[in-house]
């Protein structure tokens, strides 16, 4: 959510973000929220007036009364209730403006960064560089359930029974593959200086509405019946809400975390072929890195969070790419986003495997986030990417790692979370 103060002197400026993002649908609302915000401003003022005219009032009663001056009195209390009941209405009108002026500035995208590149949806993303070798070996790279399958490690059609679609079993050696390529993500972040946290699950409407679109909201949140609470898409959302309404001291930023979730998530739509198995479910674990900074510094830690992603994934032998995310791919809220992909040698393309991005001041602003600075409070930035998604994880290391005999390597750094073992032997 950008600033009020900066649509209403920049109104051209936002709605040109607005033109490069190809939301033009939204541009009437530069101008409502403008309108609303001068009536706003107007009905504040004559609140205040309204508010100072009865103290005011309040005080000569009792000059009044203590010189004895009854019915002079009684007089300015009558001016008293008739100023109470013009105050009511006016405080009830800016309570009203300044609800409807806040629905319509969360809808308005934020301003991207200049560095975006103008493009109307994901087919005009921008590769930035390719890190490892994309092999395509000289036998047929089955389909990632089908090497599961092998190891007995998969079971769909139990999960359906229990949970209808999008949900699976892991089971023996790719279950603890899944849980082992976690534990190397966590340890590989602390390593990199990042705090380890386990965060809540679900979360309250007011956290879910301070860090993502609407939009979004609908397309991912699962919301729990006869309560405020939503399961998380992903454990930003709990990360980024544990500064929900906190005055942050200077000294303590930035705040570094990485944090270990199941994800939770609603993914409508018809999807193809290439997205059964486990590569688009309702349920998945993740780990995931925050960064809660000063203004001037997210560029810096944007940097390092992507790398931190490339660089875990070229330690299991699994070459990646980073894409630079397009106007028209940006959510809402966010500033600048690469997406890092990983390589399918059965597909011969890369596929997303993380997405990072800065979303300025953004979600600070709507959770009312502040820092406690040495001239006076201001908002802070918001970061976040994923370390690590086991469900696409597994497909890429899967693919990367097969040998022609059906055994899988286990790559060094992966090893004493797999209990020594060198290789994954096939059962069937």
């Amino acid at each position: 959510m950008i600033d009020i103060r900066f649509l209403r002197e920049n109104p051209e400026i936002v709605k040109q973000n607005i033109r490069n993002k190809f939301q033009d649908d939204k541009l009437p609302l530069v101008d409502e929220a403008i309108e609303l915000d001068a009536e706003s401003r107007r009905i504040k003022g004559l609140a205040d007036s309204l508010r100072a005219d009865r103290n005011r009032f309040s005080k000569q009663i009792g000059g009044l009364m203590a010189q004895g001056k009854r019915e002079e009195a009684e007089e300015m209390k009558k001016k008293v209730t008739e100023q109470s009941a013009a105050l009511a209405e006016a405080e009830k009108q800016e309570a009203e403006l300044s609800e409807k002026l806040m629905q319509i500035m969360m809808v308005i995208p934020n301003i991207i960064d200049p560095s975006v590149p103008i493009g109307k949806d994901d087919s005009e993303n921008v590769e930035v560089q390719k890190y490892g070798e994309p092999l395509v070996p000289d036998f047929d790279v089955p389909y990632h359930t089908d090497i599961m399958e092998k190891f007995n490690g998969i079971d769909i059609d139990a999960a359906g029974r229990v949970a209808g679609n999008g949900f699976y079993y892991l089971m023996g050696d790719i279950a603890r593959l899944h849980s082992a390529v976690i534990s190397y993500a966590r340890d590989f972040m602390i390593d990199r200086g990042f705090t380890y946290c386990i965060p809540p699950f679900m979360i309250r409407s007011n956290v879910v509405t301070g860090v993502m679109s609407f939009a979004e909201m609908d397309a991912m949140m699962y919301k729990i019946e006869g309560e405020d609470l939503y399961l998380i898409g992903t454990s930003e959302h709990s990360m980024i809400g544990k500064f929900i309404d906190q005055i942050i001291p200077e000294n303590t930023l930035p705040q570094t975390l990485t944090s270990y979730s199941p994800c939770f998530r609603k993914e409508k739509g018809a999807h193809g072929i290439e997205e059964r198995g486990v590569y688009r479910i309702h349920q998945f674990e993740k780990q995931e890195m925050i960064v809660v900074c000063k203004p001037e510094e997210s560029p810096m830690w944007f940097n390092k969070l992507w790398q931190n992603t490339v660089d875990l994934f070229r330690s299991l032998d699994i070459p990646v790419r980073t894409l630079e995310c397009c106007s028209g791919d940006l959510a809402d809220l966010k500033v600048k986003s690469i997406d890092v992909e990983a390589w399918s040698p059965r597909q011969k393309k890369y596929f997303e495997v993380g997405s990072c991005s800065n979303l300025g001041d953004a979600q600070a602003r709507r959770l009312k986030m502040r820092v406690k600075g040495k001239d006076g409070n201001y908002l802070p930035h918001t970061l976040n990417n994923t370390v690590v998604a086991p469900p696409r994880m597994l497909i890429a290391f899967l693919e990367n790692n097969l040998n022609a005999d059906g055994t899988v390597n286990i790559p060094e750094a992966l090893r004493p979370y797999m209990g020594g073992k060198e290789k994954l032997i096939p059962t069937k």
